[in-house]
């Protein structure tokens, strides 16, 4: 995204900001009163694109190819008839969780990754939709997935290697990290180190629940994550997690983490005060930084 620009989705619409002379002004708002779970600007095209959970009419995606001043709806993925979440539980489209621009080597390349655990890819700039068959396919996720906070598990976090876009990484809760190295035809967890303590393993290989997944663009092997159960940190390129975060301290639990663009070893979070009581810390919001890969 345009450092100048910020594109909020929110529970009443979106907002565009734009910055000029070093202040911030908002230039546009729409989708006036629907909920817009993911809004993000495609750098490569200049589209704004916002995933819409229309209540009354279901799942939605708008863009905009003017900044924001003027919405068309796309075609929303959907999942092929006979995809079935479990056994006598058919697949439908429940929620477009994030959304994600391909790299500049791949032009019209966009993905979705939705509730109940669907990915889904378009090579024509969101005109189609295909869900990816391995990842939906692994043997383990009709048991082993599964919602956390929500019915079914859901993919929150895209992350496309700007060094190789063969390489994919995604957050889903529940279920923890997965990873492609060869464009999608073969995944494989990466959650180890990661602890979930509502699991009766909480070291299994499957079950994990990162909140959100970031890493460095200008250096994908480092790794940030906020879990459920604290904050973890990996200079591996998620091969290997260490928690970095001590329960009942402010920097704990909560849901967002943003890594600086070129120094991987700095991230920030917004921590909530815990599982229990998911509210800021004290009635005060805080933001929270560290630059030492988790150290302070």
């Amino acid at each position: 995204m345009s450092r100048d620009h910020l594109v909020l989705g929110t529970r009443k619409g979106v907002i565009i900001a734009e910055r000029r002379n070093g202040d911030w002004h908002i230039t546009h708002d729409g989708l006036h009163g629907i909920p817009v779970p993911y809004a993000t600007l495609d750098p490569r095209t200049g589209t704004l694109w916002a995933t819409l959970d229309h209540g009354h009419w279901g799942q939605k995606l708008n863009r905009s190819r003017d900044m924001g001043r003027t919405w068309e709806e796309v075609t929303a993925p959907k999942y092929p008839e006979g995809a079935m979440v479990k056994p006598d539980v058919p697949a439908t489209c429940r929620y477009l969780w994030v959304f994600q621009p391909g790299p500049a080597s791949q032009p019209g390349r966009l993905y979705i990754g939705t509730e109940p655990g669907g990915l889904f890819v378009s090579d024509d700039d969101g005109e189609t939709w295909t869900l990816n068959e391995p990842l939906w396919n692994l043997p383990e996720r009709p048991e082993g997935w599964f919602g956390g906070g929500r019915d079914f598990a859901g993919i929150h976090s895209i992350l496309v290697d700007p060094r190789d876009s063969k390489r994919v990484l995604i957050g889903i809760s529940c279920a923890g990290v997965i990873e492609t190295t060869n464009g999608g035809a073969t995944w494989n967890l990466r959650n180890r180190g990661l602890s979930a303590d509502f699991l009766p393993d909480p070291n299994a290989e499957v079950g994990q629940d990162p909140h959100f997944v970031s890493w460095c663009p200008n250096d994908p092997d480092k790794v940030w994550q906020q879990n459920h159960c604290g904050i973890f940190f990996s200079s591996d390129g998620a091969k290997e997690w260490k928690k970095v975060s001590t329960d009942g301290a402010l920097a704990n639990f909560g849901f967002a983490v943003a890594v600086d663009e070129n120094d991987g070893n700095t991230a920030l979070v917004v921590p909530a005060d815990s599982d229990g009581n998911r509210v800021a810390k004290d009635g005060a919001l805080a933001v929270c930084r560290s630059s030492d890969g988790g150290q302070t």
